[in-house]
């Protein structure tokens, strides 16, 4: 008997993930994961709402004079983030405040944004829809636009069963696309999951080694971040005055805490820091080799390392680094523009 409205979960074990098939939407929860923190049960999956969410979060007509996408901001081939300056850019050429976060593993953060302002990811494409230095839209204006297109009614039909484009709609929309970007198909992955034939180099392992020992209870494996906020020893931009956590909570015990980052690609998702002001990896490195021990803007997990790492501990890290680059996920087909007809 064929049901309408219906969407069908089908987990299965293959020889290295295990995989969620929900009507050939791409979301799956690889084996070495732990559970998402995303409800599917409230928001279900399908390739209709998929494909849906990929046009919203390619089109720039949701920006207010229609000349940015969400994309604009978040490319596939860096992570899902911008690469050609320190902190974003929005509409009208208007400067940002902060580094845009890569879009990676989303289904297992309970926070967004660098300070966390958000909590939900059906919610989180409300702020740079709005803000006026990202994409500057009235969101009234937005779903006049939306409702106008015939293209988009008949979308939002087949994906929800309702023409009318509500705010809820557009936000379920959107994350149904974000919520698909899994990356764990990295070199790192494939050995801890013994692929056969894949293996750490001894240099790569002495770095894994490092890396488990000072840096791992903030960039915790296997998503390499522990979704906290923590202090990492930057002092504050006399320009940008970003407080971080603080500008959310009014705690001044949050002040200059921002939300941990995952590495998972990060080699290629420069520049770093929520204010992009390190433009190269080994400078990262070479930042939280030094770090002062007086500096009272260090969290307790970066005062483990007691003396700056050698030359060759450096090159050791970064080459560990670069085995969290998943080039399956930086070039997946389904995560890149939508050709077709409008």
């Amino acid at each position: 008997m064929r049901i309408l409205n219906v969407v069908l979960f089908l987990v299965f074990i293959s020889y290295s993930f295990i995989v969620v098939v929900t009507d050939k939407h791409p979301f799956y929860i690889p084996k070495h994961f732990p559970k998402p923190y995303y409800q599917f049960k409230d928001v279900p999956q399908g390739r209709l709402r998929f494909e849906l969410g990929r046009t919203l979060f390619y089109d720039p007509a949701l920006s207010r004079d229609s000349s940015i996408s969400c994309a604009t901001c978040h490319l596939q081939y860096t992570g899902f983030t911008h690469i050609d300056h320190p902190v974003s850019h929005g509409i009208d050429g208007r400067i940002g405040t902060r580094n845009s976060p890569v879009m990676i593993n989303l289904a297992w953060n309970k926070f967004f944004h660098w300070d966390g302002g958000v909590i939900h990811l059906n919610a989180q494409a409300i702020n740079p829809l709005t803000h006026p230095k990202e994409m500057d839209m009235d969101i009234v204006e937005l779903l006049k636009r939306l409702n106008n297109s015939s293209f988009y009614r008949k979308r939002f039909y087949a994906a929800f069963g309702d023409s009318v484009i509500t705010t809820p709609l557009l936000m379920r929309g959107i994350a149904n696309f974000s919520v698909a970007l899994v990356s764990a198909n990295s070199k790192y992955d494939k050995v801890i999951l013994k692929e056969e034939g894949v293996a750490f180099t001894d240099q790569e392992q002495r770095g894994y080694d490092l890396f488990q020992k000072y840096c791992n209870a903030c960039h915790t494996e296997p998503l390499y971040t522990s979704h906290e906020f923590k202090k990492n020893g930057l002092e504050l931009d006399p320009e940008l005055k970003d407080l971080g956590r603080m500008g959310i909570t009014e705690r001044k015990a949050d002040s200059l805490l921002f939300k941990i980052p995952t590495l998972r690609n990060v080699e290629f998702s420069f520049p770093y820091m929520h204010d992009g002001r390190i433009q190269k990896l080994k400078e990262v490195i070479e930042h939280y080799s030094s770090l002062p021990t007086g500096n009272k803007n260090v969290s307790k997990e970066l005062k483990k390392i007691k003396k700056p790492f050698t030359e060759e501990q450096k090159k050791d890290l970064l080459a560990f680094l670069k085995t969290l680059t998943d080039k399956e996920f930086l070039y997946n087909k389904d995560f890149s523009f939508p050709r077709g007809e409008r």
